[in-house]
């Protein structure tokens, strides 16, 4: 890997060489402060998605301000959160594999750490994982909400696998991983707040289940950037997991926002990208394409220059489809709204952040390619 870093502290942002990812520190701090405000007085623990910074150095930042710790996707994830001084981690996902296992066993004896099940068997390969490794590891059951991806049917299947965990020597049930993902980007409130009513019917039914098995739920925990305040305020959650808040990609300022009560977060995280071409007056090519920005979620925003669309991504060329307010020549350089912020910064080794037009620091993405 090159040691050549396209920013230094001091720097002033015209300085920065592109492709770089730049976190506006004063939009990301507001964006913390509205969470914080949204959920005053509510009885709710936060527990944010790392998956969409992957960086210890804002786990950090989130935990003082009293997130409980954080969530990961991958055993990888983890071991960055814990090795970069993070002390809980819950990894929001299934661990599969004997090597994964051990070595999310193995990080058991240095952090708290959880993990998501839906199977059986699995359950039995974690057991045996944890049991070797002389640890304790506590093992959510993951449960179907309406995102039909993983997790168990709600009901008896999930009190089912719940027994088995609880009767195993080395696990700890730890309550319900339920993650309504196919709700947050649904664009209209009522879409939403549909969606997590029925999400927390099919919670209700297991734990109401899993009561009268005897066995407690201490925690239910789900929500994502686009609902969380439904989960808040529903009696149901314990803790809320969004992520991406932080950020505020340009496919989730797409929801609608008014009436449900959450927050319009802004816009902190940009590819600074700089124009490299001008061909022709209605276009301008930019260097940064399908390495520099996700195009999952749809293309990327040209922000504060008016009268520009981002409309064709290529390995290394973004091109720009320019009206008559564009004003754009060769080696100026612009700031890009990522479509999807997740893997996006996958695709970066740090963050340039930024306050005041100069970079205030470095923020390295430790677990980027974090995948297995």
């Amino acid at each position: 890997m090159s040691a050549y870093l396209p920013a230094a502290v001091g720097m002033s942002l015209s300085e920065v060489d592109t492709p770089a990812l730049i976190l506006d520190l004063d939009a990301f701090e507001r964006n913390l402060d509205r969470m914080d405000a949204s959920l005053a007085g509510k009885k709710i623990r936060i527990r944010p998605h790392a998956k969409s910074h992957k960086c210890p150095e804002i786990a950090k930042r989130q935990i003082a301000r009293g997130a409980v710790g954080v969530c990961c996707q991958k055993t990888s994830e983890a071991e960055a959160m814990v090795d970069g001084g993070v002390p809980d981690v819950l990894v929001a996902n299934e661990v599969v594999g004997a090597a994964k296992l051990k070595r999310l066993a193995a990080l058991a004896r240095r952090a708290r750490v959880a993990v998501c099940a839906d199977d059986a068997g699995n359950v039995g390969a974690l057991d045996e994982a944890a049991r070797a490794a002389g640890v304790k590891l506590d093992v959510l059951v993951e449960v179907n909400v309406g995102a039909n991806r993983c997790g168990v049917e709600p009901g008896a299947p999930a009190v089912a696998l719940a027994q088995a965990i609880a009767r195993s020597k080395s696990l700890r049930f730890a309550g319900l991983q339920a993650y309504q993902g196919a709700a947050q980007h649904l664009r209209k409130v009522d879409e939403r707040r549909a969606a997590i009513e029925a999400a927390c019917a099919r919670v209700r039914q297991t734990t109401v289940l899993l009561d009268k098995a005897g066995i407690g739920c201490e925690r239910v925990t789900g929500a994502g950037t686009g609902t969380y305040l439904f989960e808040a305020v529903s009696g149901v959650y314990h803790e809320l997991q969004a992520g991406s808040y932080i950020f505020m990609d340009a496919d989730y300022a797409k929801n609608e926002w008014t009436e449900s009560g959450i927050p319009r977060f802004e816009h902190s995280l940009f590819v600074w990208a700089t124009v490299m071409s001008r061909p022709v007056a209605d276009r301008a090519v930019v260097d940064a394409g399908l390495k520099a920005s996700s195009v999952d979620s749809g293309m990327p925003k040209v922000a504060e220059v008016e009268g520009a669309e981002y409309v064709k991504a290529s390995d290394e060329h973004g091109v720009l489809k320019l009206g008559g307010a564009a004003r754009l020549a060769v080696g100026d350089k612009l700031k890009l709204i990522p479509g999807h912020c997740d893997p996006t910064v996958n695709l970066y080794d740090q963050y340039v952040c930024v306050r005041g037009g100069k970079v205030e620091a470095i923020w390295p993405i430790t677990a980027r390619g974090a995948v297995w």
